[in-house]
């Protein structure tokens, strides 16, 4: 895990590449590697100011091809500044469409970090370039392919719910929770399995199995930890205090191996 040292030097280097492209270019990429969990995506910065364009969102593909359709996206805009919402653009993406979908403000805190450095608030405008299957299906549509659901999330919805799981899918809670304590731990296993915890107990007879929709009911903090991976857990003295997070000492020593 990098030290804040470290923290510090990256984001100082990549704060003086974003002012040096769009300069340069107009606009310049953040790209985010996919972590085994959450997908790959990339995001613009810099097309609002130099141009008056939203800022643009893709999940889910390889960073040369994202790019590649930023710059398309640019030009398109070009020819026509008001962007047609849901609406299919024709061989966009090498013979398929695409959608520009409007973010929800309130994810942007999730995924547009270097933006609000940049523009110092979180004001200005962003789409996301939602691309198809190969049966030119979008992730909306009833067949679309459910193998690809989790590529890319869509951010125009659901700011009450941001886990890239199914809302039904069984975690596993402490009847404690479910009485009314707080949840002071969670832990994303290796395996795929949540669970959201009070802390106050390892007996087994006191676990309990609910949805992943009723955990974030009863607790709407933990949607911050929607992009927690495999194998990390989370953990606060209070609901109070911010989410801590750690990677297991296993889960570490497999990813140096």
């Amino acid at each position: 895990m990098a030290t804040p040292e470290e923290h510090a030097a990256h984001d100082a280097e990549a704060e003086k590449k974003i002012i040096s492209d769009v300069e340069k270019y107009g606009f310049h990429v953040a790209f985010i590697p996919n972590d085994g969990y959450s997908p790959a995506f990339a995001y613009t910065i810099g097309l609002f100011k130099s141009y008056g364009y939203p800022e643009l969102i893709c999940f889910g593909l390889n960073q040369d091809l994202m790019q590649s359709m930023f710059w398309t996206a640019k030009e398109l805009f070009d020819k026509q500044p008001k962007q047609e919402l849901n609406t299919g653009y024709p061989d966009f993406l090498e013979n398929y469409n695409v959608q520009f979908l409007p973010v929800d403000k309130r994810r942007y805190s999730d995924y547009f970090g270097y933006g609000h450095w940049f523009y110092k608030s979180w004001d200005f405008p962003a789409l996301q370039i939602v691309w198809p299957d190969k049966q030119a299906f979008f992730p909306r549509d009833e067949g679309f392919n459910p193998d690809w659901k989790f590529k890319q999330p869509l951010l125009d919805r659901n700011p009450d719910f941001k886990f890239r799981e199914e809302r039904n899918v069984a975690v596993f809670t402490t009847r404690q929770v479910l009485e009314g304590l707080p949840i002071l731990r969670v832990f994303h296993d290796s395996n795929g399995d949540w669970e959201f915890l009070c802390g106050t107990t390892t007996d087994i007879s006191d676990m309990r199995v609910v949805s992943l929709e009723e955990i974030t009911k009863i607790d709407s903090s933990v949607n911050e930890l929607h992009e927690l991976n495999y194998g990390w857990s989370a953990w606060r003295e209070s609901v109070s205090d911010e989410w801590q997070r750690e990677e297991s000492e296993e889960e570490a020593e497999e990813t140096q191996a």
